[in-house]
C-alpha cells in the first residue's frame, strides 16, 4: 500500500524514477506496479498521491475523460500533476498509429473552473484542476533537419513567445512539437 506522500510515475516505461511508484502496462525492469489503464478503477486508493508524472501516455488512452477522472481520484487535494503530450499538428502526434487523442494548449481548460470552457461545459467531467503552467516544446526544423545533441525539444514558457508560437502553430505544422502541463488537483 502506498503512503499518503507517494509519487506516481504513470506509464514509466524505461524512465524509472527513484523514490516514485513506477507504473506501466508492461512488466519492465524497475516497474513497481503493472496495470492496464483501461481497467477501472485503477489499483490505488482515493487521495493516495501528492504528485503524478505522465509523459507520453495520455495520447494513447481510449477514454481520456475516464483517465483524467482517475488521475483526479487518486490524487490528494493540492497534488501536482505533470503531463507531457505531443502537440496536435506536429509530426510527433500524427506519426504514431497508436495515438488516439490530440492536444493543444486549451485542452485542459475543460477541467479548470477558472476557464470559460469548463464553466460552459461543467457536465463533461467532475474532475477539476488548476492549470499552473503550460510549456510549449519547440524543436526548430524537426523532423527534417537533425540538430546534434538536441534529442528532445526546448520548452518555452514565456507568455509572449508562447502567443507567437501558438499563432504560428495554428497556421503551420511542426512549430510546436509537444506540450508540458503542470496542473494542481482541486
Amino acid at each position: 500500500m502506498e503512503n499518503m506522500d507517494s509519487r506516481l510515475n504513470l506509464g514509466a516505461g524505461n524512465d524509472i524514477k527513484e523514490g516514485w511508484i513506477n507504473h506501466d502496462l508492461a512488466d519492465l525492469p524497475g516497474i513497481d506496479k503493472v496495470h492496464d489503464l483501461r481497467v477501472y478503477p485503477w489499483p490505488w486508493e482515493e487521495g493516495t498521491f501528492k504528485e503524478v508524472f505522465a509523459k507520453d501516455i495520455l495520447e494513447h488512452v481510449p477514454d481520456l475523460l475516464k483517465v483524467v477522472e482517475e488521475i483526479h481520484r487518486i490524487c490528494k487535494p493540492g497534488a501536482k500533476i505533470q503531463i507531457a503530450v505531443p502537440y496536435w499538428n506536429s509530426y510527433e502526434s500524427i506519426t504514431d498509429p497508436t495515438h488516439r487523442n490530440y492536444f493543444n494548449e486549451f485542452t485542459f481548460d475543460f477541467f479548470d473552473p477558472t476557464k470559460k470552457r469548463c464553466r460552459n461545459r461543467p457536465y463533461y467531467s467532475h474532475a477539476r484542476f488548476k492549470i499552473k503552467e503550460i510549456g510549449f516544446g519547440v524543436k526548430f526544423l524537426a523532423p527534417y533537419v537533425i540538430i546534434p545533441y538536441l534529442t528532445r525539444y526546448i520548452v518555452v514558457k514565456n507568455k509572449t513567445l508562447k502567443w507567437i508560437l501558438g499563432f504560428l502553430a495554428s497556421h503551420f505544422n511542426n512549430i510546436i512539437i509537444g506540450l508540458e502541463f503542470e496542473l494542481e488537483r482541486i
